[in-house]
């Protein structure tokens, strides 16, 4: 009988230990599973080294299912009202969570906020529109292809290959679209996928970023700012002709009327 009594007990706990697990997993917010799978999936990366096709996967995965709600966000909320007219309106960034593997944010973009055409060295970059709408505009450099001898605008011409010393440099048009929300998780590399790119909201928007690893000056992952020009005439290979449109990007100092304030982050807590 003692014995029966023992294996009672332990049957038991064990079911009430099992009620507890469940529980809890009920209670994992997004945003802590979000904080997991980043640790796992950046666990092995760092600079320039692209997390494995299946790490993209689980990850994309979890950002793909994301609202505003999971982040305690609404359009409604005074992030997303422009309260100027005469100058562009302001972004505000969220801070989730940064260490030397990668970084979580949002950023909060009024109607007609520009985040201007940047670059992110040597990462691996998870961007999901969690509402709004949002025109976005991406390159990746072109270094396989030559330019003709032309003249992108009288103030900048141009007789040599692509990063010469006028500073400009060839890059390929990788997107040009406009993205709604509900969207599938965009993604760029370190040298693909559209490494450089530009954001307008054409509604008020709320992007959530994955970066990994994230910018850090004394590293060399420094954002770097850039003008794009049309172009007036291109050598291509005949072999890619009508692969897409091209640019001269040239780079420049962070625009002095881009404004980015930090913001409290009120949404739920991830548990470290």
């Amino acid at each position: 009988m003692r014995i029966e009594k023992n294996v009672s007990e332990r049957k038991g706990k064990e079911y009430s230990d099992w009620k507890k697990n469940r529980r809890r997993q009920r209670r994992v917010s997004p945003v802590q599973i979000l904080y997991e799978t980043c640790k796992q999936v950046f666990a092995n990366c760092g600079p320039g080294v692209v997390p494995s096709a299946e790490n993209i996967e689980r990850l994309k995965a979890v950002l793909d299912t994301m609202v505003e709600a999971d982040v305690g966000l609404s359009p409604n909320l005074p992030y997303f009202k422009s309260t100027t007219y005469d100058t562009p309106p302001k972004i505000t960034y969220l801070h989730l969570h940064e260490c030397d593997k990668f970084s979580i944010g949002i950023f909060c973009l009024p109607p007609s906020a520009v985040i201007p055409l940047h670059d992110h060295p040597g990462m691996t970059v998870f961007s999901k529109l969690l509402f709004g709408e949002m025109h976005i505009k991406s390159y990746d450099w072109a270094d396989n292809i030559l330019p003709a001898e032309s003249t992108p605008s009288a103030n900048y011409p141009v007789d040599n290959a692509a990063g010469d010393s006028t500073g400009l440099r060839l890059a390929k048009v990788k997107v040009n679209s406009v993205f709604r929300a509900p969207c599938k998780t965009s993604i760029l590399y370190p040298s693909d996928g559209g490494n450089m790119h530009c954001f307008t909201a054409r509604t008020a928007c709320a992007v959530l970023d994955v970066l990994g690893p994230p910018y850090c000056d004394p590293e060399g992952r420094h954002c770097q700012y850039y003008y794009d020009f049309p172009l007036a005439n291109i050598s291509v290979p005949e072999e890619q002709r009508g692969c897409g449109d091209y640019a001269w990007l040239k780079e420049r100092e962070k625009p002095e009327d881009l404004t980015v304030v930090g913001a409290l982050y009120k949404g739920p807590k991830i548990v470290k």
